[in-house]
């Protein structure tokens, strides 16, 4: 087999296509860490894989051999007394670790999530997001009935698309803006990043009762709970009128394009004359360009049935909703803000 680590331009095609074949098997060795709590176990120095057996109620031996295999993916080293130790890359899988890699992990790597995926021809063959068939149910409103999972979701939002809200801020010009809201913002990371760089704005987090218990903890955490108000309800009912900006980070490629309009809709309903909507999104480059919102679209496919689209997409989509595609402003990270105004 090949080295997992060597480049994909020193491979031939057919070793690169195996190579992409067995990349579920990282993903399950990293989710098995992970939930394991390796990097925890491990913060406080080496231990051989014995030591850890008992808090993991692991069998010592083969511990061994998953240690051994995670140490040359780089998570752990090994000394020449069998003993293993965390690397950088190990650190940061960590539980409360920047980056919220854990909680990430624990949510991408996860049944539902590989259920969804097993479905993959089913959505091809209809276009219906694979987790309803696996599961049963919508995904949103499967999370609606697990608290805990909910509360993974969120944190995993925060690590997967944790650098957006800093380079949003940065490259947006929210100055002059009074109320700044949040429609679907779960935990309100990136409001409370707007916000503190905006000191004469204050904020509405707007998500559904389970998604916005959680929000206080960041808000009084980055000093701004006399500057954020937290209302519960659907974007699918209304949302908070008297708005500057509508905030709507990564909802509208979650949703089928009549759910979005429903959204958009209630947006526009409620907005200032002179208001706008800020949709935070991975717009999509045409053509080969490879662009982490490609994968992602996949993700969209099997899960809650929506997609990523690229600028042409966003103004066709903006137009059915009584908008017109101001701009697209990028940001540093992968994301862009597209502009909206009334049309």
């Amino acid at each position: 087999m090949a080295n997992p680590q060597a480049g994909p331009e020193a491979l031939p095609p057919h070793a690169q296509l195996v190579q992409m074949g067995t990349a579920h098997w990282v993903s399950h060795l990293i989710y098995a860490a992970a939930d394991l709590g390796l990097a925890d176990l491990l913060a406080s120095g080496p231990r051989t894989a014995d030591e850890l057996a008992v808090p993991t109620k692991t069998h010592g031996p083969t511990l061994y051999r998953f240690l051994r295999t995670l140490s040359s993916l780089g998570l752990f080293s090994e000394d020449s007394g069998r003993r293993f130790s965390l690397t950088p890359l190990g650190e940061a899988l960590k539980s409360g670790a920047p980056g919220n890699a854990r909680p990430s992990i624990l949510t991408l790597g996860s049944e539902w999530v590989h259920r969804s995926f097993q479905e993959l021809a089913y959505c091809l063959q209809t276009g219906k997001p694979g987790f309803d068939k696996a599961m049963g149910v919508p995904i949103f409103d499967w999370l609606g009935k697990h608290p805990r999972e909910a509360s993974m979701f969120s944190e995993t939002m925060i690590g997967f698309h944790g650098a957006e809200p800093a380079a949003v801020a940065a490259a947006y010009n929210f100055s002059g803006m009074k109320t700044i809201i949040d429609v679907g913002g779960a935990t309100g990371h990136l409001l409370t990043t707007v916000l503190s760089s905006n000191p004469g704005a204050t904020g509405i987090l707007y998500d559904l009762p389970h998604v916005v218990k959680d929000a206080p903890a960041l808000i009084q955490s980055q000093g701004l709970t006399n500057r954020v108000a937290i209302q519960a309800g659907s974007f699918f009912d209304q949302v908070p009128a008297g708005g500057d900006a509508y905030l709507l980070s990564h909802v509208i490629h979650d949703w089928s394009e009549a759910q979005c309009l429903t959204i958009l809709g209630n947006c526009r309903k409620a907005m200032k004359p002179d208001g706008r909507v800020l949709l935070i999104e991975m717009v999509l480059p045409a053509g080969n360009v490879p662009h982490p919102g490609k994968m992602l679209d996949m993700m969209m496919l099997v899960g809650p049935g929506g997609q990523e689209r690229t600028e042409k997409e966003y103004a066709d989509l903006l137009g059915k909703a009584r908008f017109r595609l101001a701009r697209v402003v990028p940001t540093a990270s992968a994301v862009s803000v597209v502009e909206a105004l009334p049309a």
